[in-house]
């Protein structure tokens, strides 16, 4: 059985038809790249994937099971998480408390616990805190652990909105463009670290990304979104080759 079977999905905004009959399968463990020129409506399936929009049609099953039309945090529960292609951190918190926030939605001490201070709540937020910081010292975070996250560098903040998204123990991890506003040296540093999550953490990755060398360098399969639909799908060197994709990037040629 797939992780994941998005079935002929589509979502209409008014008369505009932003994603036709989309159909995407990955399998456990599998490193993805959906990509396509802008607005062909890859962040719209990220929106759908996790409840923020519903689809107008087709079905999104993950580990067996419809997910359409649950709340964005069930999804969450469900274990799909994901990051944004603009920074979403709580640029007014702490570093530690960001990664914190996630880990919440597994705790086991109850709301009376937490309203009446009772033993079991301290134990819990003390797990959370022992937690919060082990997955920061994973990702060279934990010296950072007291600072407000907006005052950290932007390659850090990616790593943090990263860390955070994985405190939420998903099995499927959607990466909006993690690699926007990133140098070539941080862009490097990026794949790796995009490689050494999805084993340390048996993870499944679906990423969104136009960055080239990123996608191809990382990615076993990629799918290519046009005006709403899939064109292509593929390794990155049929991917590379095929003349859909050369079409939607660079343009049909004109003949005068």
């Amino acid at each position: 059985m797939a992780l994941l079977e998005i079935k002929n999905v589509g979502i209409s905004f008014g008369g505009l038809r932003a994603v036709d009959k989309c159909n995407i399968v990955l399998e456990k463990g599998e490193l993805i790249g959906l990509i396509g020129p802008n607005g062909a409506g890859k962040t719209t399936v990220f929106n759908m994937l996790t409840g923020v929009y519903l689809p107008t049609e087709g079905d999104i099953i993950f580990e067996g099971k419809s997910i359409v039309g649950l709340k964005p945090y069930n999804i969450t529960e469900r274990g799909i998480a994901r990051t944004f292609q603009n920074i979403r951190l709580f640029k007014d918190l702490t570093v530690l408390d960001n990664v914190k926030i996630p880990y919440h939605m597994h705790a086991k001490h109850g709301v009376i616990s937490s309203v009446l201070r009772l033993p079991a709540f301290f134990k819990g937020e003390q797990e959370i805190t022992e937690k919060a910081l082990e997955c920061l010292e994973v990702f060279g975070l934990s010296d950072k652990k007291d600072e407000l996250s907006r005052n950290l560098p932007y390659g850090q903040q990616r790593r943090l909105e990263i860390a955070r998204a994985l405190a939420a123990k998903p099995r499927l991890l959607l990466l909006d463009e993690p690699a926007a506003g990133m140098n070539p040296q941080e862009t490097h540093d990026l794949m790796e670290l995009i490689y050494w999550i999805r084993d340390k953490f048996d993870l499944t990755i679906l990423l969104i990304e136009h960055d080239m060398s990123l996608v191809m360098g990382v990615c076993e399969r990629i799918y290519v979104l046009d005006y709403g639909k899939i064109i292509a799908e593929g390794t990155p060197d049929e991917i590379k080759t095929n003349p859909k994709v050369i079409e939607a990037y660079l343009g049909k040629e004109v003949h005068v």
